[in-house]
Protein backbone atom coordinates (compact mmCIF):
# COMPACT_ATOMS: atom_id res chain seq x y z
CA UNK A 1 0.00 0.00 0.00
CA UNK A 2 1.19 3.63 -0.37
CA UNK A 3 2.09 5.45 2.80
CA UNK A 4 0.38 7.59 4.72
CA UNK A 5 1.64 10.99 6.10
CA UNK A 6 3.59 9.68 9.42
CA UNK A 7 1.38 11.19 12.05
CA UNK A 8 -1.71 9.32 10.79
CA UNK A 9 0.28 6.26 10.24
CA UNK A 10 -0.21 4.94 13.64
CA UNK A 11 -3.91 5.21 13.89
CA UNK A 12 -4.55 3.62 10.63
CA UNK A 13 -2.02 0.82 10.78
CA UNK A 14 -4.48 -1.67 12.20
CA UNK A 15 -7.02 -1.44 9.57
CA UNK A 16 -5.60 -0.56 6.52
CA UNK A 17 -3.27 -3.42 5.28
CA UNK A 18 -3.99 -6.03 2.79
CA UNK A 19 -4.83 -9.64 3.99
CA UNK A 20 -3.68 -12.55 1.78
CA UNK A 21 -2.90 -15.99 1.92
CA UNK A 22 0.43 -17.10 1.03
CA UNK A 23 1.62 -20.81 0.53
CA UNK A 24 5.06 -22.06 0.94
CA UNK A 25 4.71 -22.57 -3.14
CA UNK A 26 2.58 -22.08 -5.51
CA UNK A 27 3.44 -25.32 -7.60
CA UNK A 28 3.43 -28.04 -5.34
CA UNK A 29 3.96 -32.13 -5.44
CA UNK A 30 0.02 -33.98 -5.07
CA UNK A 31 0.16 -35.17 -1.47
CA UNK A 32 2.99 -33.19 -0.51
CA UNK A 33 2.70 -31.12 3.36
CA UNK A 34 3.01 -27.26 2.58
CA UNK A 35 2.87 -24.18 4.79
CA UNK A 36 0.54 -21.41 4.57
CA UNK A 37 0.97 -18.48 6.02
CA UNK A 38 -1.82 -15.76 6.87
CA UNK A 39 -0.38 -12.26 6.46
CA UNK A 40 -0.96 -8.99 6.69
CA UNK A 41 1.22 -6.21 5.57
CA UNK A 42 1.73 -4.22 2.76
CA UNK A 43 3.51 -4.11 -0.53
CA UNK A 44 3.41 -7.88 -0.75
CA UNK A 45 5.55 -8.08 2.50
CA UNK A 46 4.07 -9.35 5.57
CA UNK A 47 3.53 -10.53 9.27
CA UNK A 48 1.33 -13.26 10.30
CA UNK A 49 -2.54 -12.39 11.11
CA UNK A 50 -2.85 -12.44 14.87
CA UNK A 51 -4.71 -14.37 16.98
CA UNK A 52 -6.52 -16.19 13.30
CA UNK A 53 -8.32 -18.79 15.00
CA UNK A 54 -10.27 -16.30 16.69
CA UNK A 55 -11.01 -14.43 13.98
CA UNK A 56 -11.58 -17.24 11.14
CA UNK A 57 -15.46 -17.25 9.80
CA UNK A 58 -14.74 -20.23 7.13
CA UNK A 59 -11.45 -21.53 5.91
CA UNK A 60 -11.84 -23.85 3.03
CA UNK A 61 -9.81 -25.58 0.19
CA UNK A 62 -12.01 -26.93 -2.84
CA UNK A 63 -10.69 -29.68 -5.18
CA UNK A 64 -9.91 -29.07 -8.80
CA UNK A 65 -13.37 -30.42 -10.20
CA UNK A 66 -16.22 -31.25 -8.07
CA UNK A 67 -17.89 -28.50 -6.14
CA UNK A 68 -18.35 -31.68 -3.61
CA UNK A 69 -14.25 -31.72 -3.10
CA UNK A 70 -13.59 -29.67 -0.48
CA UNK A 71 -11.82 -29.63 2.91
CA UNK A 72 -12.10 -27.46 5.81
CA UNK A 73 -8.94 -26.32 6.90
CA UNK A 74 -9.68 -25.03 10.53
CA UNK A 75 -8.32 -28.08 12.16
CA UNK A 76 -5.15 -27.47 10.19
CA UNK A 77 -4.98 -23.62 11.76
CA UNK A 78 -5.87 -24.93 15.27
CA UNK A 79 -2.97 -27.49 14.84
CA UNK A 80 -0.54 -24.88 13.55
CA UNK A 81 -2.05 -20.97 13.15
CA UNK A 82 1.02 -19.77 12.21
CA UNK A 83 1.70 -22.23 9.09
CA UNK A 84 -0.87 -24.44 8.53
CA UNK A 85 -0.72 -27.29 6.55
CA UNK A 86 -2.48 -27.33 3.04
CA UNK A 87 -2.40 -31.07 1.00
CA UNK A 88 -3.38 -31.29 -2.59
CA UNK A 89 -4.66 -35.27 -2.84
CA UNK A 90 -5.12 -34.63 -6.70
CA UNK A 91 -3.60 -33.01 -9.82
CA UNK A 92 -5.23 -29.24 -10.51
CA UNK A 93 -5.56 -26.13 -9.44
CA UNK A 94 -7.26 -25.53 -5.72
CA UNK A 95 -8.53 -22.86 -5.03
CA UNK A 96 -8.35 -22.23 -1.15
CA UNK A 97 -10.76 -19.60 0.39
CA UNK A 98 -11.17 -17.53 4.22
CA UNK A 99 -13.54 -15.42 5.18
CA UNK A 100 -12.98 -13.48 8.64
CA UNK A 101 -15.36 -12.58 11.49
CA UNK A 102 -16.43 -8.93 11.63
CA UNK A 103 -14.12 -7.19 14.02
CA UNK A 104 -14.39 -3.37 14.33
CA UNK A 105 -12.23 -0.11 14.68
CA UNK A 106 -12.73 3.93 15.77
CA UNK A 107 -10.29 6.38 14.21
CA UNK A 108 -9.84 9.93 15.11
CA UNK A 109 -11.81 12.40 11.83
CA UNK A 110 -8.53 13.28 10.42
CA UNK A 111 -7.14 9.80 10.48
CA UNK A 112 -10.36 8.24 9.34
CA UNK A 113 -10.32 10.59 6.18
CA UNK A 114 -6.86 10.57 5.09
CA UNK A 115 -7.42 6.52 5.49
CA UNK A 116 -10.25 7.21 3.58
CA UNK A 117 -8.02 9.52 0.77
CA UNK A 118 -5.83 6.76 0.81
CA UNK A 119 -7.74 3.32 -0.04
CA UNK A 120 -9.64 5.40 -3.35
CA UNK A 121 -12.81 4.96 -1.18
CA UNK A 122 -14.50 8.31 -2.39
CA UNK A 123 -18.02 7.53 -1.68
CA UNK A 124 -17.51 7.39 1.62
CA UNK A 125 -15.95 10.43 1.93
CA UNK A 126 -18.04 12.78 0.13
CA UNK A 127 -20.93 11.75 2.74
CA UNK A 128 -18.53 12.57 5.71
CA UNK A 129 -17.83 15.65 3.83
CA UNK A 130 -21.50 17.10 3.28
CA UNK A 131 -22.58 16.05 6.40
CA UNK A 132 -19.96 18.04 7.95
CA UNK A 133 -18.12 15.01 9.61
CA UNK A 134 -15.01 15.06 7.52
CA UNK A 135 -13.05 17.09 10.48
CA UNK A 136 -14.55 16.35 13.90
CA UNK A 137 -16.48 13.25 13.45
CA UNK A 138 -14.39 9.87 14.45
CA UNK A 139 -14.64 6.83 11.93
CA UNK A 140 -16.11 3.87 13.20
CA UNK A 141 -15.87 1.16 10.97
CA UNK A 142 -16.63 -2.76 11.29
CA UNK A 143 -14.28 -4.72 8.50
CA UNK A 144 -14.13 -8.09 7.53
CA UNK A 145 -11.87 -9.73 5.36
CA UNK A 146 -12.13 -12.80 1.87
CA UNK A 147 -8.67 -13.76 0.68
CA UNK A 148 -8.65 -16.66 -2.23
CA UNK A 149 -5.46 -17.97 -3.36
CA UNK A 150 -4.96 -20.70 -6.22
CA UNK A 151 -2.08 -23.60 -5.68
CA UNK A 152 -1.15 -25.72 -8.42
CA UNK A 153 -0.85 -29.59 -7.66
CA UNK A 154 1.24 -31.76 -10.19
CA UNK A 155 2.11 -35.50 -10.50
CA UNK A 156 5.32 -34.21 -12.70
CA UNK A 157 5.94 -31.98 -15.07
CA UNK A 158 2.51 -31.89 -17.19
CA UNK A 159 -0.42 -30.08 -16.67
CA UNK A 160 -3.70 -32.51 -15.96
CA UNK A 161 -6.57 -32.29 -18.39
CA UNK A 162 -8.00 -28.63 -18.60
CA UNK A 163 -11.80 -29.72 -18.71
CA UNK A 164 -11.10 -31.76 -15.09
CA UNK A 165 -9.24 -28.04 -13.80
CA UNK A 166 -11.99 -25.57 -13.06
CA UNK A 167 -11.92 -24.44 -9.44
CA UNK A 168 -9.92 -21.73 -10.40
CA UNK A 169 -13.03 -19.90 -11.96
CA UNK A 170 -15.56 -21.02 -9.36
CA UNK A 171 -17.46 -17.91 -7.82
CA UNK A 172 -17.97 -18.72 -4.08
CA UNK A 173 -20.78 -15.85 -3.51
CA UNK A 174 -18.48 -13.70 -0.86
CA UNK A 175 -19.19 -10.41 0.45
CA UNK A 176 -16.03 -9.45 -2.04
CA UNK A 177 -14.42 -11.65 -4.66
CA UNK A 178 -11.77 -11.38 -7.18
CA UNK A 179 -12.50 -14.46 -10.00
CA UNK A 180 -10.13 -14.87 -12.93
CA UNK A 181 -11.82 -16.06 -15.76
CA UNK A 182 -8.78 -18.02 -17.17
CA UNK A 183 -6.36 -20.58 -15.35
CA UNK A 184 -3.15 -18.56 -14.56
CA UNK A 185 -0.90 -21.76 -14.53
CA UNK A 186 -2.02 -22.74 -17.90
CA UNK A 187 -1.48 -19.42 -19.81
CA UNK A 188 1.69 -18.77 -21.68
CA UNK A 189 4.02 -15.85 -19.91
CA UNK A 190 2.96 -12.83 -21.36
CA UNK A 191 -0.84 -13.82 -21.88
CA UNK A 192 -3.75 -11.71 -20.82
CA UNK A 193 -5.68 -11.90 -17.51
CA UNK A 194 -9.45 -11.25 -17.28
CA UNK A 195 -10.42 -11.02 -13.49
CA UNK A 196 -13.98 -10.36 -12.03
CA UNK A 197 -14.58 -8.31 -9.15
CA UNK A 198 -17.62 -9.37 -7.81
CA UNK A 199 -20.31 -8.80 -4.76
CA UNK A 200 -22.65 -11.40 -3.45
CA UNK A 201 -21.78 -13.10 -6.99
CA UNK A 202 -22.85 -9.54 -8.89
CA UNK A 203 -20.37 -7.46 -10.31
CA UNK A 204 -18.78 -4.46 -9.10
CA UNK A 205 -17.85 -1.59 -11.45
CA UNK A 206 -15.17 1.15 -11.01
CA UNK A 207 -13.70 -1.25 -8.22
CA UNK A 208 -10.04 0.16 -7.76
CA UNK A 209 -7.92 -3.16 -7.46
CA UNK A 210 -4.22 -3.33 -6.36
CA UNK A 211 -1.74 -5.34 -8.52
CA UNK A 212 1.72 -6.95 -7.19
CA UNK A 213 4.38 -8.97 -8.87
CA UNK A 214 6.85 -10.41 -7.19
CA UNK A 215 9.62 -11.55 -8.64
CA UNK A 216 11.90 -13.66 -7.90
CA UNK A 217 9.86 -15.63 -5.07
CA UNK A 218 10.96 -15.42 -1.25
CA UNK A 219 12.95 -17.65 0.74
CA UNK A 220 9.90 -17.81 3.25
CA UNK A 221 6.83 -16.53 3.07
CA UNK A 222 7.01 -13.73 5.66
CA UNK A 223 9.77 -12.13 4.02
CA UNK A 224 9.43 -9.07 1.61
CA UNK A 225 9.95 -9.66 -2.02
CA UNK A 226 11.19 -7.23 -4.65
CA UNK A 227 7.93 -6.59 -6.40
CA UNK A 228 6.20 -4.03 -9.22
CA UNK A 229 2.82 -2.30 -8.62
CA UNK A 230 0.12 -0.71 -9.99
CA UNK A 231 -3.39 0.30 -9.98
CA UNK A 232 -6.17 -0.16 -12.08
CA UNK A 233 -10.21 -0.38 -12.13
CA UNK A 234 -12.87 -2.84 -13.36
CA UNK A 235 -14.86 -1.91 -16.35
CA UNK A 236 -18.90 -1.49 -16.07
CA UNK A 237 -18.79 -5.40 -15.98
CA UNK A 238 -17.00 -5.68 -13.11
CA UNK A 239 -13.83 -6.87 -15.24
CA UNK A 240 -10.31 -5.89 -15.37
CA UNK A 241 -7.92 -6.67 -17.11
CA UNK A 242 -3.92 -7.31 -16.88
CA UNK A 243 -0.87 -9.33 -18.39
CA UNK A 244 0.90 -12.22 -15.95
CA UNK A 245 4.61 -12.32 -17.51
CA UNK A 246 5.92 -14.90 -15.49
CA UNK A 247 5.78 -16.93 -12.87
CA UNK A 248 4.90 -14.47 -10.30
CA UNK A 249 3.72 -15.16 -7.57
CA UNK A 250 1.11 -11.98 -8.11
CA UNK A 251 -0.87 -10.54 -5.24
CA UNK A 252 -4.49 -8.83 -6.21
CA UNK A 253 -6.78 -6.90 -3.68
CA UNK A 254 -9.86 -4.33 -3.41
CA UNK A 255 -11.87 -2.95 -0.68
CA UNK A 256 -15.22 -1.98 -0.55
CA UNK A 257 -17.17 0.57 2.03
CA UNK A 258 -20.94 1.15 2.41
CA UNK A 259 -22.97 2.47 5.06
CA UNK A 260 -23.49 0.11 7.74
CA UNK A 261 -26.36 -1.76 8.20
CA UNK A 262 -28.82 -1.00 11.28
CA UNK A 263 -27.69 -4.14 13.05
CA UNK A 264 -23.90 -3.27 13.38
CA UNK A 265 -25.51 0.39 14.16
CA UNK A 266 -24.33 0.64 17.92
CA UNK A 267 -20.80 0.11 16.84
CA UNK A 268 -20.08 1.00 13.38
CA UNK A 269 -21.23 3.40 11.10
CA UNK A 270 -19.44 2.22 8.02
CA UNK A 271 -18.82 -1.60 6.80
CA UNK A 272 -15.73 -2.30 4.74
CA UNK A 273 -14.95 -5.50 2.65
CA UNK A 274 -11.51 -6.24 2.01
CA UNK A 275 -10.85 -8.63 -0.99
CA UNK A 276 -7.53 -10.37 -2.31
CA UNK A 277 -6.57 -13.17 -4.40
CA UNK A 278 -2.75 -14.75 -4.47
CA UNK A 279 -1.84 -17.19 -6.94
CA UNK A 280 1.63 -17.83 -9.07
CA UNK A 281 2.04 -17.58 -13.05
CA UNK A 282 2.70 -19.66 -15.96
CA UNK A 283 6.24 -21.29 -16.57
CA UNK A 284 7.27 -22.67 -19.21
CA UNK A 285 4.75 -24.79 -21.33
CA UNK A 286 3.54 -27.26 -20.42
CA UNK A 287 1.27 -31.09 -22.18
CA UNK A 288 -1.76 -31.98 -20.68
CA UNK A 289 -1.43 -35.71 -19.70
Amino acid sequence: MRRLIPLLLLTTAGLAHEFWLQPASFRVAVGAPVPLALLVGENFGGQPWARPTRRVRRFVCFGPGATADSTDLRPALLTDSLAPTLRCATPGTHLLALTSQLASIELPAQAFTAYLREEGLGEALRQRQEAGEAATKPGREAYRRCAKSLVLATLGPHLPPAMADTAFGRVLGLPLELVPEQNPYRLRPGAALTVRVLRQGQPVPGALVQVWQASPPAAKPTAALPVTHFTTHTNAQGRLLLRVPGPGPYLLATVRIENAPAALAARADWLSTWASLTFGGPAAPAKAY
